[in-house]
């Protein structure tokens, strides 16, 4: 039986334990998601429920050969716009289910006018599913959702199920970032990460941790983190 399909990503429903929507958009946004989204969401992909998901060449998308980089769960889009209009010649792939979220990217986009930009407002694992081997050079996982209690820890994103297809999509030495603000959730993403096999992790001082990266700009979850005085990290990995 074939899942039945989400009806903003376009790719089937699996099982997903976040928000997918909060307040409801005011009329800009709702604004923004009827004009903008079509054209920015990825084209030519065959969502469907085989596991063996038809791959696309996303080089089609920007028209170019540039590195593509993923950033997985791009919250309001802060980072996601700040990298895209600092590397111009980059191109970046977005994922985040939660429309709210999208939405907020959608108006920043606007604003800044980037153009090497593609979102995918559903789970990242579906677009994992799709992208060819060895065809990401930089991931960024940034805050989160923590699910901090113990029987949820299998709900977060650093364990096999989610680390075994981004290594498949990563390229040799592309770079994997990972940003948090709950020491558990960093305990765990070093453990699984480097149980991987396929990382290894960049940190020669305690600087390379609770330093951010030259890079970054601090995003709204960020800034509450600090205001609620826990303390952010910064984990850089490598894949081998």
């Amino acid at each position: 039986m074939t899942k039945r399909e989400n009806h903003v990503s376009g790719a089937p429903r699996r099982n997903f334990y976040g928000r997918i929507k909060g307040k409801s958009l005011h009329k800009a946004q709702q604004r923004y998601m009827a004009e903008d989204l079509d054209d920015l969401k990825p084209t030519g992909v065959t969502w469907d429920d085989n596991p063996d998901r038809t791959q696309i060449d996303p080089t089609d998308w920007f028209g170019n050969d540039h590195d593509i980089w993923l950033e997985v769960g791009f919250g309001g889009g802060e980072h996601m716009v700040h990298q895209a209009t600092l590397n111009p010649d980059v191109n970046i792939v977005g994922c985040e289910p939660y429309i709210n979220g999208v939405a907020m990217l959608l108006g920043k986009i606007r604003t800044a006018k980037c153009k090497n930009v593609v979102v995918h407002p559903g789970d990242a694992r579906d677009m994992m599913d799709v992208l060819p081997p060895a065809s990401i050079s930089r991931a960024f996982l940034l805050y989160p959702d923590p699910w901090p209690k113990s029987r949820h820890h299998r709900r977060r994103f650093v364990t096999q199920d989610h680390l075994e297809p981004l290594a498949a999509c990563l390229k040799s030495g592309a770079i994997f970032r990972i940003a948090t603000d709950i020491e558990d959730y960093v305990r765990q993403a070093l453990e699984e990460v480097l149980a991987n096999g396929n990382f290894e992790w960049l940190a020669q001082g305690a600087d390379d941790w609770r330093k951010p990266w030259g890079d970054w700009i601090s995003t709204r979850y960020e800034l509450k983190a600090i205001r609620e005085n826990r303390t952010p990290h910064y984990l850089t990995f490598r894949k081998i």
